[in-house]
């Protein structure tokens, strides 16, 4: 089978750190394990990709031009034309899949034209985002754009239920929606077979990811300053980068945590392992939002890892995660409640191992990236609904 695997975003760089561009190359490879002969189309590589995508022939799309925002979505809608035109040029292919990007829908149209399936990712509601984070001048413009590539697709993909809800409710995806979260690659993870990278202490309560708001990283730090106080050994380590990385730092010489903590910046995904080995607790502490529709990336390496996963009981999490089997779960938000949690795993080391055991055993059962490929490869051989082409 030839895929074409498409990923016009340019804020997703196909070969860089991000969350995002670890799970491009996930499902890339694990295609690629499965026989399929895998063709990657991106406007952004931001990496080496010998690394993570060695053998992938990658074709570079157009970057999207413009200094103020409405050029660049102008620019980002007639980029379109030319993801048909390497589409085209490349092919034929069996499957196109793709990524959903703000202003595509290049992707789909072309399977659709093509008549064979074309299977659409949606990995949160972008035009939602893009209005509330950042700045969206022709927001009519971007729902045409959604409705034309929801149209199209013959499946579209859901990471979590939050996700499918909001597909659901556009009558051009209705009844195409599927849930696929994320997953993660287990011997990739496995624990044991990677020496810990640094060693900050007789406990150490880690977190990776990117340093944004929406992670809770300032209620981790507000969290380990309790558990501090009780205990002036415990240490904390961040793996990743990110624009609350100043804030993050600031809190901490207030709190006079510098020294209590490591923060190691951006790092490879090669690295993730042996940092999560350092860990004794690994935290997911995201705050309240009225919707949450994130399947984080962090949590299944983190209980593929073996370790004792503490994170905030909201969204999908709480699915993944069985309280008091699997990891702990506490009320979002609340720095106390994640402290309580925390110290109840540093004075019960046999907790602990039991809820790392039982954390990798469950994603090895549910939440591989091999599973999530077999589940796109099966509804490529799904017949598109009536309601689609």
């Amino acid at each position: 089978m030839r895929i074409a695997y498409l990923v016009a975003d340019p804020g997703v760089p196909v070969a860089g750190r991000k969350g995002a561009s670890v799970h491009v190359q996930s499902v890339v490879r694990a295609l690629a394990r499965r026989g399929a002969e895998v063709e990657l189309f991106a406007s952004r590589i931001g990496g080496d990709p010998g690394t993570e995508l060695a053998g992938i022939p990658i074709q570079a799309l157009p970057l999207v031009a413009g200094d103020e925002p409405a050029g660049r979505e102008h620019s980002a809608l007639a980029a379109n034309a030319g993801v048909l035109s390497a589409l085209a040029r490349r092919g034929p292919f069996d499957l196109v899949y793709e990524r959903h990007a703000l202003w595509g829908f290049a992707g789909m149209e072309h399977a659709k034209a093509a008549g064979v399936p074309g299977l659409l990712e949606v990995n949160a509601p972008l035009i939602e985002e893009q209005a509330t984070h950042r700045v969206l001048i022709d927001r009519a413009g971007a729902e045409r754009a959604a409705a034309k590539s929801f149209a199209a697709a013959s499946q579209l993909l859901a990471v979590s239920d939050g996700v499918a809800e909001y597909l659901e409710s556009h009558p051009a995806a209705r009844g195409r929606v599927h849930v696929v979260p994320n997953g993660v690659d287990p011997d990739r993870f496995a624990p044991g077979a990677y020496a810990a990278a640094t060693t900050p202490g007789p406990f150490t309560v880690g977190f990776v990811g990117t340093l944004k708001a929406w992670h809770g990283t300032e209620i981790l730090v507000e969290a380990f300053a309790i558990l501090h106080e009780r205990d002036p050994r415990v240490r904390l380590l961040l793996v990743g980068d990110g624009p609350e990385r100043p804030r993050i730092e600031a809190l901490l010489a207030t709190r006079g945590l510098t020294g209590a903590a490591v923060l190691t910046g951006a790092v490879e995904p090669a690295r993730v392992p042996a940092l999560l080995a350092a860990m004794d607790v690994a935290v997911a502490p995201y705050p309240d939002r009225e919707r949450f529709y994130f399947s984080p990336l962090k949590l299944y390496e983190y209980m593929a890892a073996g370790r004792a996963v503490v994170a905030s009981r909201v969204g999908q999490i709480a699915d993944v995660i069985q309280d008091g089997r699997s990891g702990l779960l506490c009320s979002p938000g609340d720095p106390h409640a994640l402290a309580g949690a925390l110290a109840r795993a540093y004075a019960d080391p046999d907790l602990r191992a039991r809820l790392g055991r039982a954390a990798r055993e469950r994603v090895l059962q549910r939440h591989t990236w091999d599973a999530v490929a077999e589940r796109v490869l099966a509804l490529a051989r799904e017949p598109a609904s009536l309601k689609g082409r």
